[in-house]
């Protein structure tokens, strides 16, 4: 029943994903172990499940009308989890946690084995990237996420907050004057991030107690924020980024900030759940943990 039911689950996990390759990247298996797990399913049930395209899947009237069930199955069987280990002394079991990829692995990755140290019997299980995460459809315990989520069926909690900080390195601004206001920016070739399809090219400003956009160009850009820090810290441009990504680099003078005085809004670090009766020990202990941790 047991490998039933972890069927069932990769299930979700592919449809979710949108295809078996993408499948394979955030299970960190394969391309062909994907492919035989579902046919193996298909198999089972004398069904199939999808219709198989080069770069994406789609559901069957049986596959979408199995997901739909599926999903509503696991839930129960996650919701009588919890109902049933939520009076246990010793909190145990699994957690499987996303996290932003830098912010996750300078900040969370430790606390995340601080916190496994400290409850030997929770297993954690932490996924690093900056895909939008979907916590009912990825099967998630736990989303660590910027973005506040709309979807009513999670609920999210403020663990970190901080602010976005302009900034370059001391190699930039020997060859390059520091923009005094926003507008200067066009001056300036600046690292731009990229999410999904799109270049995030304005930026947000606080003048004359007004928020404001000002629209930054570059000849750099990426999705990854692991490389647009390392592109300031190499005087490649001017980058935009949490200040929870680079107080180090500020204390250490790696980074120098920039347009303080314009100072845009605040950034929230969330961490979402799915909304059920009853919370798991384990789910409560962990965020608990990262809130106290990252507030100290």
């Amino acid at each position: 029943m047991a490998d039933e039911i972890s069927d069932l689950r990769v299930f979700t996990r592919m449809v979710s994903a949108g295809s078996l390759s993408e499948t394979a990247r955030r299970l960190n298996s394969s391309l062909p172990a994907m492919s035989r797990r579902l046919s193996a399913l298909e198999a089972r049930l004398g069904i199939r499940l999808v219709e198989r395209g080069p770069r994406r899947f789609t559901l069957t009237e049986e596959g979408s009308l199995l997901y739909d069930r599926v999903v509503r199955l696991l839930s129960e069987l996650d919701e009588a989890e919890a109902e049933a280990t939520a009076k246990v002394k010793v909190p145990r079991g699994h957690l499987r946690v996303a996290a932003p990829l830098e912010i996750g692995r300078r900040r969370i990755a430790p606390l995340v084995a601080e916190f496994t140290n400290r409850y030997p019997e929770i297993h954690v299980e932490l996924l690093l990237d900056d895909a939008k995460h979907d916590v009912l459809g990825d099967e998630l315990d736990i989303s660590l996420h910027v973005d506040l989520p709309t979807d009513g069926n999670v609920i999210s909690r403020v663990i970190l907050a901080s602010r976005r900080v302009v900034c370059a390195s001391p190699d930039y601004l020997r060859l390059h004057p520091a923009p005094q206001m926003p507008a200067d920016l066009h001056l300036h070739g600046c690292i731009l991030y990229v999410r999904g399809r799109y270049v995030i090219d304005r930026w947000p400003f606080q003048e004359n107690g007004k928020q404001i956009e000002t629209t930054v160009r570059g000849t750099l850009s990426t999705n990854n924020g692991e490389v647009m820090h390392e592109w300031a810290l190499a005087g490649r441009g001017i980058a935009l980024k949490a200040h929870w990504d680079i107080d180090d680099d500020l204390k250490a003078g790696r980074l120098v900030e920039l347009l303080a005085p314009y100072a845009c809004n605040e950034l929230k670090l969330y961490a979402s759940y799915p909304s059920r009766q009853h919370l798991p020990p384990r789910t409560r202990l962990f965020i608990d943990f990262m809130a106290l941790s990252l507030s100290t």
